[in-house]
């Protein structure tokens, strides 16, 4: 009940609700105004041009939010403009569903942002097909919409303007905030009480939220030119702790036992159960760390590390004599504990009042962290075959809404049939698994909400109360669309009630009327998903299956040149753990999506589950050689070291070469075992020498799986 009632109270500084608030008053206020002027109409056109440029201003860096506006508005006339004709003839207007359905269905070969442009033109389509405009209207209409569309954007870059890094600090809490829970997960593998099986279920499922977390802020980061320009103290701060965070969330990652050995040899010794506990204070640290930068609050450590790390050391020392093994484990346990505290205490310099020294700073690498998504119309066009995906999706809504328009027509019943069109829009993604969620979230919303909004009406409330609730709803549908949406549905069944109530319609009928357009929109959007060409997530996983191993390769690469003595680059070695954990994120929710579609379509389902495992496992094997290996002088170790160490990359190389069935670039398959002139060899480090031959066992183990799945 507490964490609750924590969540409800931090709703009130996330992002979700500074969006919802922002689109409220961008669509609420000209209806207002128009009304008391007595000009409904118009401000109910403005509002809608609001509306639909709301959709596709997503957090992110303020400039690509501003362009992505301006090129809706661009899509938007156009969109409303041949609508306001088409929709005169049923047969133009069925030939315009197709095209504009089809076309922009094909933004998604752009990426999110385009995605949010195409549903934005199709819902400005769906809205105008059935409004009565005469033909000396349209030019005026279409350039209400657009004006509405530009109120929104100054209301947006205003709200940037008054408080610039304030979205970069509610991002950048929130991740820190799943990196703790991430924690909390991990602190689970020393409680003897757990199923481990269940705790790497859980600990992969999370690692996808705070990559996915991760990149968010990267984006607004480094793609914004106040921040990452460093030109303020804020901006340095903000870079600086993402920096840090990113470094905690490798040393939370690189602290890698076989767990199961583990509970077997200490966990009647007591001193798991004390890691166990320590773990979770620095996870609860690290969440009020992430809260008190979400709601821009002070903060300071209550806890005191040395002494905790001191006490440890002592229980440690005093575990020698209860156990025939070494201790050598728990002492590295112990460090590793040491640097996640010290990686926390980096991060807690962000709340220091004095400016920072910019110790860290890096702005010239910062373009490399960040991916730069191509608008070239070459990738449209070479995109028009059946091979692409998004070609095929394009081509399954435009037969799914043209269906659901002919449907609207041959059983036409009330005045709202474009629910239907805009349902089938809006519900049928590119990924079965996902259209199915989404239909079952809009079902079960719709059906919530329309209790609750017939419940509102029935009891006859004042209009004030009423007009009251409405307004809270409408930013509760707004504030939850990204997030929850099946909150955001439950939200605006009632609100649209209430709406239409306002507006003269009786709501009993209107209810029936969204349930059965809402229900007929689904089952068209459900059956298209799984019988017009359907993408199967097992189809498209050997790519993920790839990524994943050239990444894990090209960061072992990394490990194999800095024990032969060579210097490892912090940039390029940076960028290699980047690919690593987005990889490894997209392939575990890749994974996940499958398990939620028919079990006759899932393949290797198992074997597939192992690989997540093993690669995660090696990644973090990998993290806590490389720690050591960036602490160190560049130096040439033993041929014993060494050797393992490149045995496992060219076990992962051919892995990779067999999946793919191609020759790798150079920069991957080169290893530099050169080493200057001068520099000593260190010594066979027996746990080092422990380690890497247990990275060249999981190499091995991730070869023989990787051909299972390709044998299948």
């Amino acid at each position: 009940m507490k964490e609750q009632r924590e969540e409800v109270r931090l709703f009130f500084f996330s992002q979700s609700l500074a969006d919802g608030l922002r689109t409220t008053l961008a669509v609420l206020l000209p209806v207002l105004i128009s009304w008391y002027f007595n000009f409904f109409d118009l401000g109910m056109t403005v509002s809608l041009g609001a509306l639909c440029a709301s959709l596709v201003d997503a957090p992110g860096p303020i400039i690509h939010r501003r362009n992505t506006i301006l090129f809706c508005l661009l899509f938007l006339f156009i969109v409303v403009f041949a609508t306001a004709f088409a929709r005169l003839n049923i047969y133009w207007m069925g030939f315009e569903i197709v095209v504009f359905s089809f076309f922009f269905s094909m933004f998604t070969i752009y990426g999110l942002r385009a995605v949010m442009v195409g549903n934005a033109a199709l819902l400005a389509m769906v809205l105008t097909m059935d409004r009565p405009i005469e033909p000396s209207q349209v030019m005026q209409y279409s350039l209400l919409i657009v004006s509405g569309g530009i109120w929104y954007l100054l209301i947006s870059l205003l709200a940037h303007h008054i408080r610039p890094y304030r979205a970069a600090q509610r991002a950048l809490g929130e991740s820190i905030r799943e990196l703790s829970k991430y924690l909390f997960i991990k602190a689970d593998f020393y409680n003897v009480q757990t199923d481990l099986a269940e705790d790497y279920k859980k600990l992969i499922a999370q690692q996808i939220v705070v990559s996915e977390k991760q990149d968010n802020v990267r984006e607004i980061l480094f793609k914004t030119r106040q921040i990452v320009n460093e030109s303020t103290n804020e901006g340095r701060k903000l870079v600086l702790a993402f920096i840090d965070t990113v470094d905690l969330f490798e040393n939370i990652t690189a602290s890698y036992y076989d767990y199961e050995l583990l509970r077997n040899q200490y966990g009647p010794t007591g001193i798991l159960e004390r890691i166990y506990a320590i773990a979770k204070q620095l996870a609860t640290e690290l969440n009020k760390t992430g809260v008190a930068i979400l709601t821009n609050t002070p903060y300071s450590n209550k806890m005191d590390y040395d002494e905790i790390l001191t006490e440890l050391k002592t229980e440690i020392d005093n575990k020698q004599k209860d156990v025939t093994n070494t201790n050598l484990v728990l002492k590295k346990m112990l460090v590793n504990i040491r640097k996640i505290m010290q990686a926390h205490n980096d991060l807690l310099r962000y709340f220091d009042p004095a400016p920072s020294d910019g110790s860290k700073r890096s702005s010239k690498t910062h373009s490399l962290f960040v991916r730069h998504q191509s608008l070239d119309p070459k990738i449209f066009w070479s995109n028009l075959n059946f091979n692409s995906s998004a070609f095929r999706h394009a081509l399954r809504v435009a037969i799914a809404c043209i269906a659901g328009f002919i449907i609207s027509k041959l059983i036409a019943y009330g005045y709202h049939s474009y629910w239907i069109l805009m349902t089938i829009a809006f519900m049928l993604k590119p990924a079965y698994s996902l259209t199915r969620q989404r239909n079952i979230e809009r079902v079960t919303g719709t059906l919530v909400g329309g209790l609750i909004g017939f419940l509102l009406l029935i009891i006859k409330l004042p209009n004030g109360i009423l007009f009251g609730i409405m307004v809270l709803l409408m930013i509760a549908t707004y504030s939850f669309q990204r997030v929850k949406y099946l909150i955001s549905v439950t939200c605006m069944t009632p609100f649209l009630l209430i709406l239409f109530h306002f507006l003269g319609s009786e709501f009993i009928g209107l209810l029936k009327e969204r349930l059965i357009d809402t229900g007929i929109g689904c089952v068209i959007a459900l059956l298209a998903g799984y019988l017009l060409f359907p993408s199967w997530e097992a189809e498209g996983l050997k790519t993920y299956l790839e990524e994943m191993l050239e990444a894990n390769a090209a960061y072992l690469k990394k490990i194999v040149d800095g024990l032969s003595g060579n210097k490892i680059s912090i940039t390029q070695y940076k960028l290699a753990r980047k690919e690593v954990y987005i990889s490894s994120a997209n392939l575990s929710a890749a994974f996940q999506r499958m398990l939620s579609e028919p079990a006759s379509k899932q393949k290797n389902k198992n074997e597939i589950h192992q690989f997540v495992v093993l690669n995660h496992t090696l990644f973090s094997n990998v993290a806590s050689i490389a720690s050591v290996l960036l602490s160190r002088s560049p130096n040439k170790h033993s041929e014993d070291i060494i050797r393992p160490a490149r045995k496992a990359y060219h076990v992962l190389f051919d892995s990779l070469q067999k999946m793919e069935g191609k020759q790798l670039p150079e920069s991957l398959t080169h290893t530099n075992t050169e080493v200057e002139a001068g520099k000593e060899e260190i010594k066979v480090d027996a746990s080092m020498k422990e380690q890497l031959e247990f990275i060249y066992k999981l190499t091995v183990d991730i070869k023989k799986i990787s051909e299972k799945i390709i044998s299948s």
